[in-house]
């Protein structure tokens, strides 16, 4: 028994030492500055470079990761930190991915399977999370939930007809009708320009495909071609135009199937007017207090697991498993995964967020990613609210701006932490918008969102290489991309200086990033450009490398 105590305290003791400015040397590395003296990168990207470019340094390969491998080569090597949860909020994640089964949460508070709230926190056998969507996999979209409610009382009518106290109401439902006629108009219009392409490129294939004797060819098969008829001259100028757009033209045919695929499932579910997805869950969405629904099943209800593809991306990129011979490395090498499911096909309800906040933080989660959004919102006081709850429980919210490309100086987009007048409902929300990989005028993503006032940093985001489920890794982009990847940089904070607060490394993770003068271009459009330091709060790139240094500074 005293040796037991003997080696509980050596634990307790390296513990602190590992995490306290007392038990190990002071970092002395000299941050990444002065980046507009770079030269920008000529040549194009290796497919090894592409696939963790993420973690590259802008200094020494002048591609704008976040500096992650030459963090952990001078600055991490040797120390130890502490495991640190991080609640991803999410489709659902494949818990038994080759890559991630080794960085799941458990709660060691339940005893599996035997139907009990062991540990008294209102959730049965709730293991590695929560599944608050429990079957749902399809859902509406928030502003088709509004026509569904406010339909009935005003479909017809004229404001002019309507009541002073009604009128409100009334104006949200003539915004979210034309929202939905907007959007189902190029829903179907896509199909059947999609379609369209199918037609003729389908047989010009099928028949370059047998003269050229082989499926794959390439551009310079097809102008190899002597002497074409007209027929093949019109054939040849269309399939080489395809090869713009893909590897080889079966991989752009079935990227046009996919394209058609997912705007008729648009049709059947985001637009639906008819079905009911959440009757499936039971619960009554517009009551908070109605809290007793969902499952464990973390991961969903789809055996082939496709629902919980963007949820599992987003693990990897913070948390797969590094160095381990197998995939690719996440950001954090401490960290464990809390799966909190509640963001289906569609838009996510805010009771579910609210909840699944509540849940993080309540259960142990220093950092959590919200890699979603949506620009309409019945209950924003909610999740607001569960905000309010993580800032005051010392947890860090890591939020993606979205991927409209709009300016969200100018337009509400949900989850926020700001409410209408501006005022900010915590202070450890952060709000990260998407980077290219192209160091220069192109390194915003052309569909990420931004703003001085309401996007606080930028992140890699743009074909990001992490896990999919099934044992599968797959290029994904999008802010959903920039998120979790700060939220990596922020769980490698908490655990190798776990006295700081939330609040303080939201500072750092804003304060020590690469800053640039360098104009950009957004929106992909080139008429619209400002310099890179004046489309966020910060004006910064997360750094890793960066943030580390400042978090040595700060922790002593």
């Amino acid at each position: 028994m005293k040796f037991v105590k003997a080696s509980l305290l050596t634990v307790a003791a390296a513990t602190l030492l590992s995490g306290c400015s007392g038990g190990v040397a002071p970092i002395v590395s000299t941050p990444v500055e002065n980046i507009d003296t770079l030269p920008l990168k000529v040549a194009p990207l290796t497919d090894t470079q592409l696939k963790s470019w993420g973690a590259a340094d802008l200094l020494t390969d002048t591609i704008p990761g976040m500096s992650v491998d030459r963090a952990y080569n001078e600055i991490l090597k040797g120390r130890k930190g502490q495991k640190v949860i991080v609640g991803v909020i999410d489709s659902g994640v494949d818990i038994e991915h080759e890559d991630l089964k080794d960085v799941i949460w458990t709660n060691k508070g339940e005893i599996p399977g035997n139907g009990k709230d062991d540990d008294n926190n209102g959730y049965i056998d709730d293991i590695h999370g929560w599944n608050f969507l429990g079957d749902i996999i399809a859902e509406n979209m928030e502003y088709v939930r509004y026509m569904k409610k406010l339909g009935p009382k005003f479909e017809g009518k004229t404001e002019a007809s309507v009541s002073a106290t009604d009128r409100a109401d009334f104006q949200l439902y003539q915004k979210a009708k034309a929202e939905y006629e907007k959007d189902v108009k190029e829903a179907d219009g896509v199909v059947q320009q999609y379609t369209g392409i199918l037609s003729q490129v389908k047989p010009a294939h099928e028949a370059m495909s047998k003269k050229l004797g082989k499926e794959n060819y390439t551009k310079e098969d097809l102008s190899g071609i002597q002497n074409p008829t007209p027929a093949e001259q019109q054939q040849i100028g269309m399939l080489s135009q395809m090869l713009n757009f893909g590897d080889s033209v079966p991989e752009v045919i079935k990227e046009i199937n996919g394209g058609i695929d997912y705007y008729k499932g648009r049709m059947d579910t985001h637009f639906n007017l008819k079905a009911d997805f959440r009757k499936a869950v039971g619960d009554n969405p517009d009551s908070l207090t109605d809290t007793q629904y969902g499952n464990n099943d973390v991961d969903g209800p789809d055996p082939k697991e496709e629902d919980a593809q963007h949820g599992t991306h987003v693990a990897g990129i913070i948390a797969a498993k590094r160095n381990n011979g197998i995939g690719m490395n996440g950001v954090a090498d401490n960290a464990e995964i809390m799966v909190l499911r509640a963001v289906p096909d569609g838009d996510e309800y805010d009771k579910d967020i609210a909840l699944a906040i509540r849940y993080a933080v309540d259960n142990g989660a220093k950092v959590i990613n919200t890699s979603f959004g949506k620009y309409y919102s019945p209950h924003p006081e909610w999740v607001w609210d569960a905000i309010k709850y993580a800032s005051d429980n010392d947890v860090l919210i890591v939020n993606a701006a979205g991927n409209e490309a709009y300016d969200l100086d100018t337009i509400q987009v949900f989850p926020n932490d700001q409410k209408g007048t501006g005022e900010e409902v915590g202070d450890t929300f952060i709000t990260i918008g998407a980077l290219n990989y192209d160091y220069g005028s192109e390194m915003v993503a052309n569909f990420s969102n931004y703003g001085i006032s309401s996007v606080d940093a930028f992140a890699p985001g743009v074909k990001i290489y992490s896990t999919t489920p099934l044992n599968n890794y797959e290029y994904l982009q999008g802010t959903s991309m920039a998120a979790p990847a700060v939220a990596g940089v922020a769980a490698t904070i908490r655990s190798y200086y776990p006295s700081l607060s939330a609040k303080q490394v939201k500072q750092i993770l804003m304060n020590s990033g690469l800053t640039s003068k360098t104009p950009v271009i957004l929106g992909g459009d080139e008429s619209n450009q400002s310099s890179f330091s004046t489309i966020s709060k910060s004006g910064k790139m997360v750094n890793l490398y960066n943030a580390l240094i400042m978090a040595d500074k700060m922790s002593r």
